[in-house]
């Protein structure tokens, strides 16, 4: 029967118990570990979210009834015990904080009692991740979890009083908005008092920061929800939270400078890890042409080499097709991989193809010099001894190559690289690499939509000296655009946001937008910069994805504490789930089985 705590108040935690307190009395509460009987004296782990206390029960110092209720404790009963500090008699447990103290329980109260779990509550569990997500309240309770989330708490803590001490005010924008779809696809929220219509939850606030701008904030900051209805990866959720800020009459460099600022201070007091201000700065075409990647890791080497000029006039085709084509060919050195089994250069090969290219060509370089290629035969002695120099060839290295249009040579080389990385063990997560990338293009063209689009958004302002592109070559115009790239992985992204009407319409028009179609989407933005808009710029954080590099984490759904899976429904509560007919009737939807259901 479980009791009620009738007044009893906790203490401390766990860990704070300490041995500046021995001898004194203490209440501590939490979840039972594990328990062991010894007889005349009961072991037991005691967890809160600080950690692991150890407990003692022995009869002849907390009485028979108390003894006899100790004997019955299981994992996961929730308990709260008083008792007296001591130092420990026995050996000291250097594994847990707590390891110089035990408490000698007095009495007992059993709060809960709890099943047995479908899995331990331990750290870096090996339970499959569908069973622990479907038990997610489980979950949560295992150390490492509850270190990500306190982490990730004291990130957004951090980070708010900085922006505050910095002059910025905590705003809230809207969550039902109206749809602007440009981009990814929006989630719908159909509206029971305008039939047939629909609001669109945030892709992101960034239209309304914008209009704060219009009113005078100047200096706007939001942790704030976004919704985009798009495929999963590790790195991304359907819904998500972003950490926004938005500055006005300022420049490229006064966001850089605020935030290189609020990093150091985040990584400083979360991690104890200095980050070197300024940091580092990269355009995107030298990330694209060194790296294959407009978010490249720079814990190590392995940098692209440009060949083309080498193999040109070379006898093999598959290159020189390439370039003529206005192709490239390039290629990384994998050092000290000359030996890799033939079996794994294949797997190498196909792991090229899943980014679009055709093949992947390489020369393994013996510990004698000797070179075992799979094109040699087509090229020159010299030919290949000139690609080797280009390559920075050494015994015993590996050189791949792939030839084609630059986007799919940059694609499968950029994964490429990273891929080989992960298998050399050249990634330590306890180094931590920032570079912003600056300059990206303005506009990317879609085959799909058959126009240029926004490689950001319609708001990004141009560079000024490529203004004079934008008609005639509109995908050289560079944007006065910023991502801020930690260890590979883009934790953020902003830009100068356009402020003068004709640069604006001239974008719209770029982006095959008419004056009614902007207006129809974005009309109450444009109104509003007719009264008087200053310069502005902005800039916002992935929390999650900057949590989960911080907390040292492979996927972000080891921070938030109730993720979606890879097609977006939640195994805990089953949602997505269908409504009641009436709901449905309320909000004038009709839903359209399934053909294939029916017939079942």
């Amino acid at each position: 029967m479980a009791e009620t705590m009738k007044g009893l108040k906790r203490s401390h935690r766990c860990t704070e118990v300490s041995s500046s307190l021995a001898g004194q009395k203490v209440t501590v509460m939490g979840w039972v570990q594990k328990s062991r009987n010894k007889g005349g004296i009961i072991f037991v782990d005691l967890r809160d979210r600080s950690g692991i206390l150890q407990i003692i029960f022995e009869e002849t110092k907390c009485g028979s009834e108390c003894f006899e209720k100790a004997s019955k404790l299981r994992s996961e009963f929730v308990v709260a015990i008083e008792g007296t500090v001591e130092l420990r008699a026995g050996a000291v447990n250097k594994n847990l904080a707590t390891g110089d103290i035990e408490v000698i329980a007095s009495s007992l109260r059993i709060l809960s009692e709890a099943e047995t779990p479908p899995f331990p509550i331990e750290e870096n569990s090996k339970t499959k991740e569908e069973i622990r997500l479907k038990y997610r309240y489980l979950d949560l309770r295992r150390p490492d979890l509850q270190r990500n989330l306190m982490l990730r708490s004291k990130v957004a803590t951090i980070a708010r009083q900085f922006m505050a001490d910095e002059g910025f005010l905590e705003i809230e924008t809207p969550m039902l908005c109206k749809s602007t779809p440009e981009g990814a696809r929006d989630y719908l929220v159909p509206s029971r008092v305008h039939p047939g219509e629909f609001y669109a939850l945030p892709q992101s606030p960034q239209l309304f920061k914008q209009l704060l701008m219009c009113s005078g904030y100047d200096r706007y900051f939001q942790i704030a929800r976004c919704f985009r209805d798009e495929d999963l990866r590790a790195d991304r959720q359907p819904e998500f939270t972003q950490m926004d800020m938005e500055l006005s009459f300022v420049d490229i460099d006064d966001v850089i400078d605020v935030n290189e600022r609020l990093l150091a201070k985040l990584f400083k007091e979360v991690l104890d890890v200095d980050v070197e201000l300024p940091i580092k700065r990269m355009t995107w075409q030298e990330g694209m042409d060194r790296f294959g990647s407009d978010k490249p890791d720079l814990r190590f080497g392995m940098e692209l080499h440009d060949i083309s000029d080498v193999v040109k006039d070379c006898g093999f085709g598959v290159f020189t097709n390439a370039i003529a084509a206005g192709g490239s060919v390039r290629g990384i050195n994998a050092e000290g991989q000359g030996s890799l089994p033939r079996k794994k250069i294949d797997a190498l090969v196909e792991y090229a193809k899943t980014y679009g290219a055709k093949g992947l060509a390489y020369i393994a370089i013996g510990e004698d010099g000797s070179l075992k290629s799979s094109f040699a035969k087509f090229m020159t002695e010299d030919e290949m001894s000139n690609i080797v120099a280009a390559m920075e060839g050494k015994p015993g290295d590996l050189l791949l190559f792939v030839s084609d249009k630059n986007k799919v040579v940059w694609d499968t080389l950029g994964a490429l690289r990273c891929h080989l990385a992960e298998q050399m063990g050249l990634l330590d997560k306890n180094v931590f690499k920032f570079v912003w990338i600056t300059e990206f293009p303005l506009l990317e063209w879609s085959d799909e939509l058959g126009r240029y689009q926004a490689m950001h958004h319609p708001f990004t302002m141009p560079m000024e000296e490529d203004l004079q592109y934008i008609d005639s070559d509109p995908g050289r115009v560079r944007a006065k655009a910023y991502d801020i790239v930690l260890n590979g992985n883009e934790i953020g992204g902003g830009s100068v946001r356009i402020h003068q009407d004709d640069i604006q319409e001239k974008m719209f028009e770029c982006l095959g937008f008419t004056k009614e179609q902007a207006y129809e989407r974005f009309g109450f933005l444009l109104d509003a910069f007719k009264y008087g808009v200053p310069p502005h710029a902005g800039l916002a954080y992935g929390l999650d994805r900057l949590a989960m590099l911080m907390a040292k984490q492979d996927s972000i759904r080891d921070v938030i504490a109730f993720p979606k899976i890879k097609d977006a429904s939640c195994l805990l509560t089953d949602a997505p789930s269908p409504v009641d007919d009436i709901q449905l009737k309320e909000l004038g939807i009709l839903v359209e089985k399934d053909q294939k259901e029916e017939e079942q």
